[in-house]
């Protein structure tokens, strides 16, 4: 078979790497038939010489498409694009509660798992129990699989997991089709799969991971936002106060770090939210105390600035869910897998 010529554009003023130009580049012309199953692709040297990339630049990009199974090579023959099985699409009908960066995550790193080989349509319910049945009523077999976030929201703004609608809501779907994500694991009947956190005891085990560090600290300070648009789960707080009694810890529970906080030295705060974390640092700045020695901080969930600010992280693996729940469509599993939950030390504690 001749090989196909492939009209990789390079944008040199851009500032995605060159490899990760290459990788769209193929995988695009495969979504759009351009690239055909079993069609023979240049080689790297020939692709490194008609793009003017380095070999390594071109060598990186198809071991990407090797692991996303765009591609495959035959030794002595050169690389083709894979079988049909294995691009193959499946539609995939995505609801999550809130557009957040965490939630993004574990959505950009379901997509990125499935490569070519899936089409997904993303929808947001806002935590509105009326949305997310709408959502659902108005595409129910339209998909092949419903990948579902369930978080919701009372009258008094507090997190509630599930209701008797959502649950019949739930049931509609039929269950080889349905993966849940993130919360819980309702009462619903049927086989299906499921990626989820356990609140209570994941923050319990993460603050128990971290205990000799906490040791040091007069008093643990939960910043919990009691009323917030976007609820959390009470098993957050449930399980920070069973840690803080098993642990002999004086403790509080706030709803938010407020302006001229009485911070005392040797109190560790855990916040949840970003704007918590930002207004906490900023007071501990502005009155000389430091940070890891006289005040401790701890957040929840993991973000690239946290990591770059040096701060503690307890925090959900997003990229790990997202893969899970794309590893269940793919091979059509119907598993219950609680999801990795870490405590990341760095220098605020």
């Amino acid at each position: 078979m001749l090989t196909k010529t492939i009209d990789v554009k390079i944008r040199e003023n851009s500032r995605i790497p060159k490899y990760k130009q290459i990788v769209d580049s193929i995988i695009n012309d495969v979504a759009r038939g351009n690239l055909k199953v079993d069609q023979k692709i240049p080689s790297i040297n020939e692709l490194s010489e008609s793009c003017y990339l380095s070999r390594d630049t071109v060598e990186k990009a198809y071991r990407q498409l090797k692991k996303q199974q765009v591609i495959i090579s035959v030794k002595g023959k050169g690389y083709y694009i894979a079988k049909n099985d294995l691009i193959s699409k499946v539609n995939v009908f995505f609801l999550i509660n809130k557009p957040s960066s965490y939630k993004m995550r574990i959505y950009n790193s379901f997509v990125n798992a499935l490569g070519v080989k899936g089409h997904v349509n993303l929808y947001i319910y806002h935590c509105e129990e009326s949305l997310f049945v709408k959502a659902i009523e108005k595409n129910l077999n339209a998909f092949d699989y419903y990948v579902i976030m369930p978080h919701f929201k009372d009258n008094n703004l507090n997190h509630a997991s599930y209701t008797d609608k959502i649950i019949k809501t739930l049931e509609s779907i039929p269950k080889e089709k349905l993966i849940l994500l993130d919360n819980g694991k309702p009462n619903i009947n049927g086989i299906y799969g499921s990626v989820y956190q356990d609140f209570r005891n994941d923050i319990y085990e993460a603050l128990k991971e971290g205990l000799e560090k906490l040791k040091k600290y007069d008093k643990i300070i939960l910043i919990y936002p009691q009323k917030s648009v976007f609820p959390y789960p009470k098993r957050i707080m449930h399980g920070f106060r069973q840690f803080c009694i098993e642990h002999n810890f004086d403790f509080e529970i706030l709803d938010e770090i407020y302006e001229d906080m009485e911070l005392q030295k040797l109190d560790v705060y855990v916040t949840i939210e970003e704007s918590d974390l930002v207004n906490l640092v900023k007071q501990i700045r502005e009155r000389n105390l430091n940070l890891g020695e006289d005040i401790g901080v701890i957040s929840y969930n993991e973000t690239p600035l946290k990591e770059l600010l040096g701060i503690t992280v307890i925090s959900t693996d997003f990229k790990a869910m997202g893969e899970s729940a794309a590893y269940m469509v793919l091979k059509n599993k119907k598993e219950k897998v609680k999801n990795v939950f870490k405590y990341i030390e760095r220098n605020s504690v």
